[in-house]
């Protein structure tokens, strides 16, 4: 088949050494890739020369995106992993109007080693009121008013102790979907009004689904216990248990972490229980990043509830 190439081979030569790429010499005379890749084959032969690619156009792999750029922000929020020295992350508050020894030791932690990041990993608002389960006794249950209340002391609480230009992350929990749940099932026609979402009543606070530090370790209320998948370190809470749990394989050692519960585990907020053993730890864990990677999580243990007495670090302190 003639080729439909309307210029001299010299001409070819010329066009060919300015773009280097038979997809944009094909594109500038207007014809197939094929011919002029077989127009080069011909003048190489022909004349004894070579040409080659220079600019080549074939599809190349594009760049991998960061995890925090697969999802909307609202979904999924992060942070470069070269930005953090130190990540305290505490869940399962379940506020109610007493203030816990691990609450009190989180704010403690806070003023002494002053994270870049500080993230509520959910159920930081219980919602007794507006669970599915029916009630089990007669005792009055706090309202979703109180229960708010109880969440903005807490929290704004917190926000007083964040160092300067510390971020405030809330992965949001099961039991804080309670209070958005029910409305959009009730009243959907309220979508958008003020004050019917969470995130509503906490401006300070970026709410997610999960938060990414780096592209190894990921926050979120809920994944699997706190087990690992794949080459990631795996943050959760939602199970109230404390517990750091490490996983070598050829491409190093990574962590799932379990976040505790900054609630009392004998709080009357868990009498569904019906009084059973219980494997919760009250207390929360901190995170530290040096040269790009996590290094061994650490857990903050609250050891007498009663007597203000947490462990950290192989010592007792009273708070």
């Amino acid at each position: 088949m003639a080729l439909k190439i309307v210029c001299t081979d010299q001409e070819f030569i010329t066009l060919w050494k300015e773009l280097g790429s038979p997809r944009l010499v094909a594109k500038k005379l207007g014809v197939a890739d094929s011919s002029a890749m077989r127009r080069r084959a011909s003048i190489e032969s022909r004349l004894k020369i070579k040409l080659p690619t220079h600019n080549s156009q074939r599809d190349q792999p594009k760049p991998k995106q960061k995890k925090i750029e697969l999802a909307a922000h609202n979904v999924r929020r992060g942070i470069d992993v070269d930005k953090v020295k130190r990540v305290i992350v505490f869940s399962d508050a379940h506020f109610t109007d007493t203030t816990t020894t691990a609450f009190k030791a989180l704010l403690q932690m806070i003023d002494t080693f002053k994270p870049e990041v500080i993230i509520c990993n959910g159920d930081a608002f219980d919602g007794q009121v507006l669970s599915r389960f029916p009630s089990i006794n007669y005792d009055a249950k706090p309202t979703v008013l109180e229960e708010l209340k109880y969440c903005q002391q807490h929290l704004d609480e917190i926000v007083k102790h964040r160092p300067a230009g510390c971020r405030l992350i809330w992965t949001l929990g099961n039991h804080d979907m309670r209070y958005e749940s029910w409305l959009v099932n009730k009243v959907p026609e309220y979508s958008g009004v003020d004050g019917f979402s969470l995130k509503y009543h906490f401006p300070e606070w970026e709410t997610c689904w999960s938060f990414w530090i780096g592209e190894e370790t990921v926050v979120k209320h809920r994944h699997r216990g706190g087990r690992h998948a794949g080459y990631t370190n795996i943050i959760t809470g939602h199970t109230h248990v404390l517990a750091i749990q490490p996983i070598t394989n050829y491409q190093g050692t990574y962590w799932g972490v379990q976040t505790g519960c900054l609630a009392d585990p004998m709080s009357p907020t868990f009498e569904y229980c019906e009084d059973g053993p219980k494997d919760w730890r009250s207390g929360f864990v901190m995170l530290s990043f040096d040269q790009g990677r996590m290094l061994m999580p650490e857990m903050i243990m609250v050891s007498d509830e009663q007597n203000g007495l947490f462990e950290f670090r192989g010592c007792i302190s009273k708070i």
